[in-house]
């Protein structure tokens, strides 16, 4: 656009130049003027060449002053091909540089990615390394662990070896003792041979007396409690023994009593080492102890009584007046026994509800506790009034441990069908 707008200025400029130049020359030649003395003719060529020069110095003029590219051309036109010469140059080795720089940087991008392969490689080694250091950091810690636990366990040893010096003096003292006691042990031995021979003679008299068993008169039936009572545990064993020996004689004054004889504790045999086994085992209970002297086979009149213990954990069963069995049953008093048979069969629920309680049963009659005859015949005649459904419930009457025996209190409700509920 700058361009046209400089060329048409030019034609204008230079066709008015022109215009002025013709009427100029037309004038001059008109009036036959004359210029530094020259003739007419000439003076119009001079004004015609003047015109002409005017038009090409106020070209140049213009363009000089309104183009600086003009300028250039005009007058720097020399330096400006210099100029493009050192240029040409300069792009020349530019060129050549930026070759040089591309293969420098082709060479720098293949080292790159070498660099690049090489620093995930060396990535994924640090990543091993790491899990490994933490490894030993882990093995290390589980060493010092296991190496103050060792100190500990010397220092523990060093002083276990210190206690086992003083020990083996001690044993060495006690060997002594052992010694003493090894010459008793061998008196217990031959006092203990003599027991055998002793017990040789019973095991005769028994195989002596299974003959006549069938036919003679049984005192007591084998497994049949002669005596029973609760000795306190977790005591000294002297003190248990002697309870011990105190329920022994009891057995014996009820051997004597259901012999119709007045003998002395000698009458019922237990076995030595047994009777010794019970103290222990009562005197290490933390609990006390139920303890059963039982025969230990039919025994025969005239005989002697043989006994076997038996011991069990003692507790309390039931609390005073605690619930223990609820029936129902449908009762016609009009019917003949049939209050006694529902009584029977309560008391005989009763009876496995305590033994599953804990309660130990008499080991012939299968029973855990005692029902007087008032007692029972009180309850069958509050029962026989009822001629429909009763509820018969058991409670203790008394705080009662696992010796026994239960003894009970049994309420008797009718149930009351139109109501649907219980009656007193």
């Amino acid at each position: 656009m700058y361009g046209v707008l400089l060329i048409l200025v030019l034609i204008i400029t230079g066709g008015a130049i022109a215009f002025i130049g013709d009427r100029l020359g037309s004038k001059v030649g008109k009036k036959r003027l004359s210029l530094f003395g020259l003739r007419p003719r000439h003076t119009s060529i001079i004004v015609t060449i003047v015109t002409g020069i005017l038009i090409t110095t106020t070209t140049l003029g213009v363009m000089t002053a309104v183009s600086k590219d003009v300028r250039t051309a005009l007058f720097g036109m020399e330096k400006l091909n210099r100029t493009m010469m050192e240029t040409k140059a300069s792009l020349n080795l530019a060129q050549a540089d930026l070759a040089s720089a591309q293969q420098q940087k082709d060479e720098a991008d293949q080292a790159l990615a070498a660099s690049q392969d090489e620093v995930e490689k060396l990535q994924g080694q640090q990543a091993a390394l790491e899990k490994e250091q933490q490894r030993l950091l882990e093995g290390n810690r589980l060493l010092e662990e296991a190496k103050a636990a060792l100190l500990s366990k010397n220092d523990e040893l060093a002083a276990q070896n210190d206690n086992l010096l003083g020990l083996n003096e001690t044993l060495a003292g006690q060997n002594e003792a052992l010694q003493g006691e090894n010459d008793a042990l061998t008196q217990t031995n031959v006092k203990l041979g003599d027991e055998k021979k002793l017990l040789e003679k019973q095991t005769e008299a028994l195989a002596n007396g299974l003959i006549t068993i069938r036919e003679g008169d049984i005192v007591y039936r084998a497994g049949e409690v002669i005596a029973s009572g609760v000795i306190r545990g977790n005591r000294d064993e002297e003190a248990v023994r002697a309870d011990l020996t105190t329920l022994a004689q009891v057995a014996s004054r009820n051997v004597s009593v259901r012999v119709g004889e007045n003998k002395t504790d000698q009458d019922i045999w237990i076995y030595r080492p047994e009777f010794e086994s019970a103290v222990q085992t009562i005197a290490k209970s933390p609990q006390d102890m139920v303890v059963r002297v039982v025969a230990s086979g039919n025994q025969i009149r005239g005989e002697e009584i043989r006994g076997s213990l038996e011991l069990y954990k003692n507790s309390i069963i039931f609390q005073p007046h605690e619930f223990i069995l609820a029936r129902s049953y449908r009762i016609d008093g009009s019917q003949k026994g049939v209050a006694e048979e529902a009584l029977m069969d309560f008391l005989t629920g009763v009876n496995q509800t305590a033994q599953a309680r804990g309660i130990l049963p008499d080991p012939i009659r299968g029973t855990v506790g005692v029902i007087e005859a008032a007692q029972f015949y009180d309850v069958v005649s509050r029962i026989q009034p009822y001629h429909d459904g009763v509820v018969l419930s058991a409670y203790a009457r008394e705080a009662t441990n696992a010796l026994g025996p239960l003894r009970l209190d049994v309420k008797v409700e009718r149930i009351d069908e139109e109501n649907a509920g219980v009656q007193p």
